[in-house]
């Protein structure tokens, strides 16, 4: 059985979605810290959410006498994919994405997570001309609860990805966001991530069109943070072989350091930094431990 989280966390922990490109009085979420305009991601949590949702974690741990630290390569688990194309009209300029990009999506992906005990299969592909829902999706929205509740399929165990174009004020500049594996008990519906449709393989985002957005987007799915969580202090990430990180960084700076004080350079080349889509290409093994312990906890996956 699924856990479910104490009623005092379920307000707090329903905002682990950030907002991206939004000035900071224009935010209307609590405890969420808006980024910068700029192609980014919304899976962004404040340091107290953070601590919340950690919170929640060990405590689950705890009561099922089990550890924070997977096991790597101990098995083989199938995501059941569901891939929810939303477009603004039939043209694939305007969303309608061919299944050939998705298909291709799915390839990287399992390439992405090759050495986690993870594969993903997609089971089925929707397509509904929305307009509304295309350009005005953000977090926690009005149109994102509409297009989840009328499109999602099944369990905590099944990922379904959106796809939409992000031309709402408040999203406007996000490439994806995706909840995180401690917010399904108490949101079900909401479970998933929503992607820019263009940066799909073979999409028109120069630098972001490989597919590997999504293995970013799924890293969070699975429970991991970015690599540059909380900066240069405290527990960052939660995982200790990835070097703390003051912020995010773009294109491949091969040697950039941000935080001098802590061992090794910056990780650039992880897939949960900001980097362009060639520059990252890695899990960690504490990255790969962490996420078979969230998906175990939390979404019933063993692996």
């Amino acid at each position: 059985m699924l856990p479910r989280l104490p009623a005092s966390l379920v307000a707090l922990l329903s905002l682990t979605a950030a907002v991206a490109a939004v000035p900071a009085g224009d935010n209307p979420l609590r405890g969420i810290r808006p980024r910068a305009t700029g192609r980014v991601c919304g899976s962004d949590p404040t340091t107290e959410v953070v601590q919340e949702m950690e919170e929640v974690f060990a405590s689950v741990l705890a009561g099922n006498g089990a550890s924070s630290k997977g096991t790597r390569d101990s098995g083989q688990s199938t995501v059941s994919v569901y891939f929810n194309v939303i477009s603004a009209s039939g043209a694939a300029s305007d969303g309608n994405v061919p299944d050939s990009q998705i298909q291709n999506q799915i390839t990287v992906l399992n390439q992405g997570y090759s050495n986690t005990g993870l594969s993903f299969r997609l089971e089925g592909i929707t397509r509904s001309i929305n307009a509304d829902w295309f350009n005005n999706v953000a977090p926690n929205n009005t149109q994102e609860s509409q297009m989840k509740k009328a499109l999602r399929k099944g369990a905590a165990s099944t990922l379904n990805v959106y796809t939409v174009g992000f031309n709402n004020d408040k999203a406007r500049g996000l490439l994806g966001y995706a909840t995180f594996p401690v917010n399904y008990t108490d949101s079900p519906v909401n479970d998933g991530v929503v992607l820019h449709y263009s940066a799909l393989p073979g999409g028109s985002t120069t630098g972001f069109n490989t597919g590997r957005i999504l293995t970013h987007e799924v890293g969070h799915w699975v429970g991991l943070y970015h690599t540059f969580q909380g900066g240069c202090d405290g527990p960052g990430d939660y995982v200790d072989d990835t070097p703390a990180e003051a912020a995010p960084a773009s294109g491949c700076p091969d040697g950039r350091d941000s935080c001098p004080s802590d061992p090794g350079a910056d990780p650039i080349h992880n897939h949960m930094d900001y980097t362009d889509d060639a520059c990252r290409t890695e899990f960690t093994a504490g990255q790969i431990s962490r996420l078979q312990s969230q998906i175990k906890a939390f979404r019933g996956i063993n692996v």
